[in-house]
């Protein structure tokens, strides 16, 4: 596995940097990881190393350079930081889904265009990313996309309708970011779709697959990545 830094350029004007993580092999499916709140830190960068060595061109887009560039905050989720919890929350609140899809359509098609990837491609969000994983699948192409917590997919429910690949998303039952109203929206219109997956994880409060995050639980964390892990294969791989 190599891993070098990207520059893609984004539609409206200007470039971002992406980690671009490479498996030893070529003709590798791709992946558009998807940030927590906290930037492209240590914890994403592991993630896309993960999933390179399990035979895949994974690319880390930041999505926080039109605020501010190469933001990694809170590298240790063990290790809680006051000061660097509000940075991520101040940039949480100033991102902008449009502008972000734009971006995460550039980084796909940056993907596809390597020479090291197959064509096809998906996308897996945690968090933050976890609604724009749902966004890459209404208004994308991307040929499958996997999604944890995702925060607000209920004000996009009306594009559900626009879901034409496979889309997975993973729901924590006891989810703090997610009303019961959210939560009720979110699975009743989502299940009615043939084309979205939906695993519930009773017990699991938001990022509960975030190793050493305060709500880290490992069994919902080890069934959860395996189902997305099975999935992606199925619908890149084959």
């Amino acid at each position: 596995m190599t891993s070098e830094t990207a520059t893609i350029e984004a539609a409206d004007g200007g470039s971002f940097s992406a980690y671009l993580a490479a498996p030893e092999n070529d003709n590798a499916p791709g992946i558009v990881l998807m940030q927590y709140i906290c930037g492209v830190n240590a914890v994403m960068r592991r993630l896309a190393d993960e999933f390179a060595a399990e035979g895949y061109l994974v690319a880390v887009p930041d999505l926080f350079w039109r605020q501010e560039p190469n933001v990694q905050l809170l590298n240790d989720p063990a290790k809680p930081n006051p000061e660097e919890q509000q940075r991520a929350l101040d940039l949480n609140n100033g991102f902008v889904d449009a502008t972000a899809i734009d971006d995460l359509k550039s980084t796909l098609a940056h993907l596809r265009g390597h020479a090291s990837c197959s064509g096809r491609a998906g996308a897996v969000g945690y968090c933050l990313g976890g609604r724009p994983a749902y966004l890459k699948a209404t208004r994308s192409d991307a040929d499958c996309t996997v999604g944890y917590y995702g925060v607000n997919i209920d004000t996009y429910l009306e594009e559900e309708a626009n879901i034409t690949a496979p889309l997975m998303l993973h729901i924590a039952a006891n989810d703090e970011l997610c009303s019961p109203e959210a939560h009720d929206q979110i699975v009743g219109t989502l299940s009615n779709n043939a084309q979205v997956t939906l695993h519930e994880y009773e017990g699991a409060g938001h990022a509960f697959a975030l190793e050493g995050g305060h709500n880290f639980n490992p069994e919902a964390a080890r069934l959860a990545n395996q189902r997305s892990l099975a999935f992606l294969d199925q619908n890149l791989m084959g």
